[in-house]
């Protein structure tokens, strides 16, 4: 069952997979109101599920969600086609469509503000004209998330926003996290740097599909939770 509420969004005993593979075993789970949470595990623990979940976009086969209406997902820029024959400000006004009622509908002076803002923040204004093909992936990453931050939704959800990105491109996107937070806007984002994870107000480390901690960066991402969580391996500092 998914349930809409402007609290946390939190996930309740929730399983949840794709055929032949679940992925959530009885998770339970809290996103705090307006802060930044970040979900921690190595490779195959949940977490682009747990995003899935809570975007809609992966029915649970049981338990609860409690989301915002019409959260905002932000995809790896690699899992976006470049051949599409769209510019940077084509793509950030997709963030509108929803507001609008749907692509056939002429974007209002407020929408184009909006999407203004939006490359302005993310420091992508001067590539507004430019195609998705002709940029890099640190420029068309920051245009995704241009996009879903065009869409003002209070539930921003991000599956390792920073992976493969250099430092500049990398600043503007947690920067922009920052100022999504600040305007009361939850962030869930999936990282593998730890460093990143502990700049966060919450994190939840996920462990072969279960919440394994959950709580401030100080408190979970310790080096023994982390070493048990990810095995006699460890995980290093990259996950």
């Amino acid at each position: 069952m998914v349930c809409t509420t402007q609290a946390d969004a939190e996930l309740d005993t929730v399983s949840a997979g794709y055929t032949g593979r679940p992925v959530l075993h009885d998770v339970s789970v809290r996103f705090p109101h307006g802060r930044i949470t970040a979900l921690v595990g190595a490779n195959g623990s949940g977490k682009s599920t747990v995003l899935g979940v809570l975007a809609g976009l992966l029915r649970p086969v049981a338990g609860t969600v409690r989301a915002p209406r019409r959260p905002a997902l932000v995809a790896q820029h690699t899992a976006v086609p470049t051949l599409l024959p769209l510019t940077v400000r084509d793509t950030v006004n997709m963030g509108r469509w929803a507001a609008r009622g749907g692509p056939w509908r002429r974007l209002s002076r407020h929408d184009r503000d909006v999407v203004d803002r939006c490359l302005s923040l993310l420091g992508i204004g001067d590539l507004a004209t430019r195609t998705l093909s002709a940029l890099s992936g640190g420029q068309r990453q920051r245009t995704l998330v241009a996009q879903a931050l065009a869409q003002e939704s209070t539930l921003l959800l991000l599956d390792e926003p920073t992976s493969a990105l250099d430092t500049s491109a990398s600043a503007a996107i947690l920067r922009a996290l920052g100022d999504a937070r600040a305007e009361g806007t939850t962030v869930v984002h999936a990282t593998h740097d730890l460093a990143q994870a502990r700049q966060a107000d919450h994190c939840v480390v996920l462990r072969q599909g279960t919440v394994f901690a959950a709580g401030s960066p100080e408190a979970v991402l310790s080096p023994d939770v982390l070493h048990a969580a990810w095995g006699l391996s460890g995980p290093g500092e990259a996950g």
